[in-house]
């Protein structure tokens, strides 16, 4: 249920503050990349009516997951790489955004960089308190050198760089030999668009861009402790704790609630994965990578927008996948894969036999048979406490994981209940403590 205290918190984290920044074109439509989905079952819940609306019965479940299950297994049995799809067929086909490569890895060549760009002005780019040029950029990054390189997205590789101020930021440098420049211009774009509009604690903060001739660079905070799948995988030699994870999914849910509810205007994000979501040393975490961003609808009585489809392939929502209409509920399903993900420790799909080459269908449906432990990530241990708030978490991922976009809760509501869900959970774990 919604506290005062909550809304309280939720209000604080919004700033005032204007930014005086570069204007940017307005973004105009979105460009292809349709990707592969997955669906599970829509359960009863113990949440409420809100919430709960549109269960349904056990065969009805079968027989949907069934179907759901064929048609995505016909998209990634051939691999599980990031895939392209046609654009859908409610929209014309426009060659300008058929999205070819979006994994190619840019080569590198400082010298020829540093000389190329020598003659070119320094460019200002402004926040509020910070001014760099082109040239402090090249200089923060060794020229985009490849040790300074700490990642990579589909259109762009982001460094780390430290300004004469002393300051350490984190460069985003768009691809130059991808195929559709289009494509990268876009994103580029999408993302300056929404980071001008938005500042919360668990998002990225901005500091600024810059677009001259081919050089497309976003400067934005450095968060230090790499993403959550890292977390998940231990690639830093430490395994992320069941607390850990709860006080994570409700960072991210309060990120996403106020793009969609607190903005000027609704953002809808598009990429909501465990790549997405960079964590600070404290374990706070910090949404990221806004080049699929979406202004939702803001006319009176509008619902969703219709868009191209964009995506990450076992993240996307299958309703937005087959009719390419967009609402702040196809977010709210990626959350649903993410929170199976953070309880099994598994990747939205992987190369495994039969139903658990889909891990959300595979933890939903033992969850279901009443075997949820079963699917709890290895790395965890298991108690009461764990396990109970194991099956409350899967019982809200699967609401969000709805097929259809009126079973999903809003973000609010899943923020609310994950507050929840993690104060029983403590409740419980200390009384559990009292007693030995």
């Amino acid at each position: 249920m919604a506290t005062t205290e909550e809304e309280h918190k939720i209000k604080l984290q919004m700033s005032s503050k204007k930014r005086l920044l570069s204007s940017s074109q307005k973004s105009s439509g979105t460009a292809t990349s349709r990707r592969s989905s997955c669906s599970t079952a829509n359960v009863s819940t113990v949440y409420g009516e809100e919430v709960s609306r549109g269960a349904m019965s056990a065969q009805q479940r079968r027989s949907r997951r069934g179907f759901l299950f064929g048609t995505l297994f016909c998209c990634v049995a051939g691999g599980f790489d990031d895939m392209s799809f046609p654009p859908s067929p409610l929209l014309p086909e426009d060659p300008e955004y058929s999205v070819k490569s979006a994994d190619g890895r840019l080569q590198l060549e400082p010298e020829r960089l540093s000389k190329s760009l020598a003659k070119k002005p320094s460019f200002q780019m402004i926040s509020s308190n910070i001014k760099f040029s082109l040239d402090e950029i090249l200089k923060a990054t060794d020229y985009f050198s490849k040790k300074s390189l700490i990642g990579e997205g589909g259109c762009s590789l982001v460094y780390r760089g430290e300004l004469t101020n002393g300051k350490v930021v984190a460069i985003k440098r768009s691809k130059k030999d991808m195929e559709d420049v289009h494509f990268v211009t876009e994103s580029f774009r999408n993302e300056i668009q929404t980071l001008q509009q938005i500042e919360h604690l668990n998002l990225v903060g901005f500091y600024g861009y810059l677009e001259y001739d081919d050089e497309k660079v976003i400067v934005v905070e450095y968060v230090p402790n790499g993403n959550l799948r890292q977390h998940l995988d231990c690639v830093f030699g430490r395994i992320l704790d069941f607390a850990a994870r709860l006080d994570i999914a409700i960072d991210v849910a309060h990120a996403i609630t106020y793009l969609h509810t607190y903005c000027d205007k609704p953002i809808i994000h598009r990429d909501i994965k465990s790549s997405n979501i960079l964590l600070t040393n404290t374990l706070h975490a910090k949404v990221t990578d806004f080049g699929f961003s979406r202004l939702g609808p803001n006319e009176n009585g509008a619902t969703h927008v219709q868009t191209r489809v964009k995506g990450t392939m076992g993240y996307l929502d299958p309703e937005y996948f087959k009719t390419a209409i967009l609402t702040d509920k196809s977010d709210v399903f990626s959350f649903g894969v993410l929170l199976v993900e953070m309880m099994t420790g598994r990747r939205p799909m992987e190369r495994r036999k039969g139903r658990e080459r889909v891990t959300a269908q595979w933890a939903i449906e033992e969850f279901e048979e009443g075997r949820a432990v079963k699917t709890l990530d290895p790395n965890l241990e298991s108690n009461v406490a764990v396990n109970l708030a194991l099956e409350q978490v899967y019982e809200l991922a699967s609401q969000c994981l709805g097929e259809t976009r009126r079973t999903r809760p809003k973000m609010k509501t899943c923020g609310e209940i994950l507050w929840s869900i993690r104060k029983g959970y403590r409740d419980l774990l200390n009384s559990e403590k009292v007693q030995l």
